[in-house]
């Protein structure tokens, strides 16, 4: 495999221990990237590490440092800080198992591939996967990665499995502080069945590649007509106002019912008859 491990470790199952290595499940998009630029000379800013009443210092004297207390510090080394010894580091142990529905996706962070260190792990790790499919449960355990321990969770994904790490309970805000003022009023049949009915309009199957960052193409094509136009400002007007609604009462029947119709107007309705 040409990519380079993330982590080499085990993964630990009561007495069973299988080698393992993980790999980054993602990748960065293409991201347009932008630098400060002195627009009198057109050259770049550059930051400098400084230190109040010193000046610029060279990075072989910066340390790192922990505040205890205000304006006191506790310098460590990295050395130090790696010697720092957690069995997480090198093993995965899986403590429990639960249903993949029990954890709110909240919780889910980042993907890893994982995959067996050798030819000799490869029996051990198909019958942890082929046992998380049939149970249907997802392995929790905790496992040092980036300078932190996190909860982890291992499921099965095709021939190897996908570990993602998780956040903690106090990283992840209560979501009844934002819902509370929503009111629990109960929607009408007839719109909740035309919203329906669009809903499974618009279902088919999900193609990721389907789906490009128009955003970044948008920033591409700006750069390239910037070059052109010589460094003149060049500001669209066009869609400033899309999204926006004339006014605040809308009729949701009509579109939701216009939506149904691909966009075109709902047809009016005859006028009653008089008595």
């Amino acid at each position: 495999m040409a990519a380079r491990a993330y982590w080499q470790g085990q993964i630990r199952l009561a007495l069973v221990s299988i080698p393992v290595e993980i790999y980054s499940a993602t990748k960065s998009g293409a991201s347009i990237s932008f630098r400060q630029i002195h627009e009198p000379t057109g050259k770049p800013i550059h930051y400098d590490k400084v230190v109040t009443g010193v000046g610029p210092v060279d990075t072989d004297e910066i340390m790192k440092g922990y505040e205890v207390s205000k304006g006191e510090y506790v310098l460590l080394d990295q050395d130090e800080i790696d010697a720092v010894k957690l069995e997480s580091k090198k093993t995965l142990e899986l403590t429990q198992f639960v249903d993949a529905h029990e954890i709110d996706v909240l919780y889910y962070e980042k993907p890893y591939f994982v995959v067996p260190a050798d030819d000799l792990a490869e029996e051990a790790f198909i019958v942890l996967r082929e046992a998380l499919k049939r149970t249907r449960k997802v392995g929790l355990g905790q496992l040092a990665l980036r300078g932190r321990e996190y909860v982890v969770s291992l499921k099965p994904c095709g021939r190897g499995m996908v570990l993602e790490t998780l956040r903690y309970a106090d990283e992840v805000n209560k979501a009844q502080g934002y819902f509370r003022d929503i009111p629990d009023d109960k929607p009408d049949d007839d719109l909740l069945e035309l919203a329906e009915a669009l809903i499974t309009k618009k279902s088919a199957a999900f193609h990721p590649d389907e789906f490009k960052d128009r955003y970044v193409d948008a920033l591409k094509d700006l750069v390239e007509r910037k070059r052109k136009a010589h460094g003149k400002k060049i500001v669209d007007d066009n869609g400033k106002d899309e999204g926006k609604s004339g006014s605040n009462v809308v009729d949701l029947m009509a579109a939701l019912k216009k939506s149904m119709e691909g966009g075109k107007a709902p047809a009016k309705k005859a006028a009653k008859k008089s008595a």
